[in-house]
């Protein structure tokens, strides 16, 4: 063993106790990871930051993107509605979430498939009171099974095909994988939904001021346009939309205030005062076509995604205190609108037009973000927190889905690489205004990103020392005198092993000539040992830096280091005790 081999097994092994230890950020840990590398020379100082430039860093990144834009859109809110209007139970939301992204793991890239999914594990996750962690990691698990299930479900599958055509002359075919990965699939879903007990429970501690102020009730008022989808139905119907999130305290109809009983049959006109958060009040407004209070405001010309709503404090100083904003003509006057109002231990019966405000009052405000930094001092306004408000926000719901599919659609068929598609969906999304600009950088994880970049080259400098090279040896001198399933469990074990080290492509180029050759030491067919090789490349369940998948997971979940195998563990010893028994069965090696 070199030294740069015993000096790379060292920083890998002080990098992955750190991680563990959990003291420091998971970035700050890879920042330093890589300097340590530098320092001892296994990293070159010309490649030391090409982890910024890798295409996992643009995939990851991208379809953070592209899944806050879907998520803003409302789509997903809206087909739950559709087609799930009664699924509360958290399991069965789960099982939903696990069956759907596995599905869709087989036909199209698994963190594309993933990426759909997220924002309705958020939805299904404020519907039924679960921590979204008791989610995400087992999708992004299922997402990684879902992949083996056909030869284009993951990159390690289309590698292994390639490889063994150069083998054996022929190549897998698409659904040759099927057999085997549909029954690691079933499994993998299983072990997820009876033992979800172990996932952990985390909170994006990213989002806890957000959070926290998602909980204030807000009072606002809507109303039912001529042509709305509302005219005609039940109030109880429309107020579904949320989540139960959402009251009415009553119903105006011409100069008459109605009781909001919850079978009042809804004419044009009506307006509806509603009490919920901000987030249930944009559910209701948004699926039932209603219209708010206010005159709509448009972005001008070169203004794209300038409209915005955000919370305010009236000051004790403000000019607004005891005026209504139709005495003082806010819209006109100031050019933004008053969306809605809280008041600490009152419940409002008047329209929000018609609200004298007091000091104390938090108020969502909408208006030109190029106007607004001026006028809120003007008007003694004082901004809370900045966070995302949709309510009031201009949206456009099919959007996202048609560059979304557009992307999906392109990779799938090989007409551009993975991160070129992605990248072009997460800029399309800008350009539609699906995602405002302003709000474009706060899509990405930052942290997560920074990770990866500072982790790739020294995760690299296991192969270019040649220390994985050295361990394939170790193992190929032990396995040649195993039996058959013996053989095959330890190389399905060792791709498992290198995969979070090495690009799961890379897993299998370094992985699968040796298995080829355990195969013709042993006198076997090489079929199912370079199967075992794309398995165990494929499944990488044990750190969230092995796959885009699991990092994409990571800080929206509010997971550890610690917490991957903690879950990831026992899901691999499961694959390797039903693998290796099914792989024989179907790829007989005699």
């Amino acid at each position: 063993m070199t030294l740069e081999q015993t000096s790379a097994f060292i920083v890998i092994g002080l990098m992955m106790a750190a991680f563990i230890w959990g003291r420091f950020r998971y970035d700050l840990v890879a920042c330093c990871s890589l300097l340590l590398a530098l320092a001892v020379g296994i990293v070159p100082f010309d490649r030391a930051f090409s982890g910024f430039s890798d295409d996992i860093v643009i995939i990851v990144g991208s379809a953070l993107m592209v899944s806050a834009a879907v998520a803003r859109s409302g789509i997903v809110n809206l087909a739950v509605k559709r087609f799930f209007p009664n699924l509360t139970s958290g399991r069965s939301q789960l099982a939903l979430l696990l069956v759907s992204v596995a599905v869709l793991s087989a036909f199209i890239k698994n963190i594309g498939a993933l990426a759909i999914m997220m924002p309705l594990a958020f939805q299904f996750a404020r519907k039924s009171g679960t921590p979204a962690s008791k989610f995400l990691m087992p999708m992004a698990f299922a997402a990684l099974l879902g992949g083996l299930m056909t030869q284009i479900g993951t990159s390690p599958n289309i590698v292994v095909s390639r490889l063994r055509q150069e083998i054996t002359g022929e190549s897998f075919t698409m659904f040759d994988f099927t057999p085997v990965g549909a029954t690691l699939t079933v499994c993998g879903i299983l072990f997820l939904l009876l033992f979800n007990r172990i996932v952990p429970e985390r909170t994006n501690k990213n989002a806890s001021i957000e959070e926290s102020l998602e909980a204030a009730a807000y009072s606002s008022d809507a109303t039912v346009e001529e042509g709305s989808p509302s005219v005609g139905k039940s109030l109880n119907e429309v107020l579904r939309n949320g989540d139960g999130d959402v009251i009415a305290t009553s119903i105006i109809r011409g100069h008459v205030h109605l009781t909001p009983l919850p079978d009042v049959r809804l004419l044009a006109g009506d307006t509806i005062l509603m009490e919920g958060t901000a987030s249930a009040l944009d559910k209701v407004v948004s699926a039932a076509g209603l219209t708010l209070s206010g005159q709509p405001i448009r972005a001008g010309r070169g203004e794209a995604g300038e409209i915005s709503a955000i919370e305010v404090v009236v000051g004790n100083e403000s000019r607004l205190i005891d005026i209504s904003a139709r005495s003082i003509a806010l819209f006109h006057s100031y050019g933004i609108n008053l969306l809605a109002v809280s008041r600490q231990g009152q419940r409002l019966r008047e329209k929000l037009s018609e609200v004298r405000l007091r000091p104390g009052d938090v108020i969502v405000v909408q208006g030109n973000n190029r106007t607004l930094p001026t006028l809120l001092p003007e008007l003694g306004l004082l901004p809370l927190a900045q966070r995302e408000i949709l309510l009031g926000a201009p949206r456009k719901a099919i959007i996202p889905v048609l560059v979304l599919i557009a992307a999906m659609t392109s990779t799938a068929l090989g007409l551009v690489p993975v991160a070129t598609g992605f990248f072009a969906a997460a800029v399309a999304m800008v350009l539609f205004r699906a995602v405002p600009l302003r709000e474009a950088y706060a899509a990405l994880d930052g942290p997560i990103l920074v990770m990866l970049a500072a982790l790739i080259p020294v995760s690299d400098s296991l192969r270019t020392t040649g220390a994985s090279e050295l361990i394939a040896g170790w193992l190929g001198a032990i396995a040649v005198h195993l039996p058959p399933f013996g053989a095959l469990a330890l190389i399905l074990l060792t791709a498992m092993a290198v995969t979070p080290f090495l690009n799961n492509a890379a897993t299998v180029l370094v992985m699968a000539p040796i298995a080829a050759s355990f195969a013709s030491a042993l006198h076997y067919k090489p079929e199912a040992f370079l199967m075992a090789v794309a398995i165990g490349a494929g499944c990488d369940f044990l750190t969230p830096v092995g796959h885009q998948c699991n990092t994409l997971v990571m800080g929206p979940g509010g997971y550890k280091f610690a917490d991957y195998p903690r879950v990831g563990l026992p899901l691999s010893f499961l694959i390797v005790i039903v693998s290796v028994p099914t792989l024989l069965a179907v790829w007989p090696v005699q």
